[in-house]
């Protein structure tokens, strides 16, 4: 008779992983099955391959979802403090850096991946690779894991499958039929943190340039989001970590098919009087002899100077003391305000996370474990929720793979 192991594990992700050794150092004999040929390729790509892990800050603002409270209970259970003892038992000695971000003393994601596998190898959790899952049911009590290599049982099952951002780390979205098999609704899914697509024909002009400010997101003539950061212009359209911060309202506002459009401020820090005011004493006072072009330089990078020109209607050669008021105030609206409107984002492929997922209005916040199905647990970013940038969707996944990966142990030995 073949071997019943108490958890299997389908993803060696961030959370699957997590979820491995947590339930095993519970005492449970864990298998993870995995259907690319390495566990957690996708945590190799994280903070430009340095990992950016955790972070400082916590609380249900960093969170989203259409619950984000959801991930409350689990953070309670397995927060900051827990996340940094974890890691430094492995071997990651947490370094903090700007804004609250912890990264791996090494500079190195591959740190991060590489302590979760050998804590894997030391107490025993088993990993099959290449595994080509066909099917997921739960038979008498067991559930049944169908595969290219046979067929596997577990009396827990973690789903730690991922969304469908970064199909090239296995997260392809490859783990919704089995989740619709088991009679769980999921919510829209749509890339997030990622770049948008704008309309504009003088983006291609612009590209390459980089300044702080300030980034509104409208849907439908709403304002419904905002970031300050570094934004950047590309030939495509908007990006930069703002950006990245507010476009998963931007996903849903496309996918609902209504009117998006940013806003970019590139002088957020003044008011609009103080603005017109710094534009009449560029334009005014020390403009003489130069051009509006030439009065502006300094203010703004080159390049955007001459946009903000082109778009205020005002003619860059003409000479800045002969400009008018009311040319002064289009030029301030365009700097404290360009639009760029919103026709798209660069996709799953370009995302760095999942925005949606399992519906947590099924799953028990406190065990990640589903209320439909009894045994069966979800962890990391197949749940419908998503984090910003900082940290968060590694935090998310260290917190529910160790929540769900406990539980599930507990119910497996009951």
């Amino acid at each position: 008779m073949k071997q019943i192991f108490d958890v299997i594990i389908v993803g060696a992700g961030a959370s699957g992983l997590t979820a491995g050794i947590q339930a095993a150092r519970q005492g449970a004999k864990v298998l993870i099955l995995e259907h690319m040929e390495k566990a957690g390729k996708k945590i190799l790509a994280t903070g430009n391959g340095k990992c950016n892990f955790t972070n400082q800050k916590q609380g249900i603002a960093y969170y989203k979802g259409k619950n984000p409270a959801f991930v409350l209970p689990a953070l309670e259970q397995f927060g900051l403090a827990e996340t940094l003892q974890f890691f430094r038992e492995l071997g990651i000695y947490a370094k903090v850096k700007r804004d609250g971000y912890y990264y791996p003393a090494s500079g190195q994601a591959s740190s991060v991946r590489e302590t979760l596998l050998m804590e894997c190898r030391r107490i025993g959790v088993e990993i099959l690779y290449e595994i080509g899952i066909r099917s997921i049911q739960k038979e008498q009590g067991i559930f049944l894991f169908h595969t290219k290599q046979g067929v596997f049982q577990g009396r827990a099952c973690i789903l730690a499958t991922g969304g469908k951002a970064s199909k090239k780390t296995g997260s392809d979205g490859s783990g919704i039929p089995y989740i619709v098999g088991f009679g769980h609704k999921l919510t829209d899914i749509v890339p997030a943190l990622v770049q948008l697509q704008g309309k504009q024909s003088f983006l291609k002009e612009v590209a390459g340039i980089r300044a702080e400010g300030v980034v509104e997101l409208y849907i439908e003539n709403e304002k419904i989001a905002e970031d300050f950061g570094e934004l950047q212009l590309t030939a495509f359209g908007v990006s930069g970590i703002p950006v990245f911060q507010i476009s998963r309202y931007a996903a849903y506002g496309l996918l609902q098919k209504k009117q998006v459009f940013v806003t970019l401020n590139f002088m957020p820090d003044v008011s609009k009087y103080q603005l017109r005011e710094i534009l009449k004493e560029r334009f005014f006072i020390y403009g003489k002899g130069k051009t509006a072009r030439e009065a502006l330089i300094g203010l703004l990078p080159d390049k955007l100077n001459d946009l903000l020109l082109k778009e205020s209607g005002m003619i860059r050669d003409k000479m800045a003391e002969a400009c008018r008021e009311k040319e002064w105030n289009r030029l301030a609206a365009q700097i404290q305000g360009l639009r760029v409107d919103i026709v798209g984002t660069k996709g799953f492929d370009g995302a760095q996370v999942t925005a949606g997922g399992v519906d947590t209005d099924e799953v028990c916040p406190k065990t990640m474990e589903s209320g439909l199905v009894s045994g069966l647990f979800f962890s990391g970013e197949v749940l419908d929720i998503d984090g910003m940038c900082g940290g968060y969707n590694l935090q998310w996944a260290w917190t529910s793979g160790t929540v769900a990966g406990r539980a599930a142990a507990a119910y497996a030995m009951f």
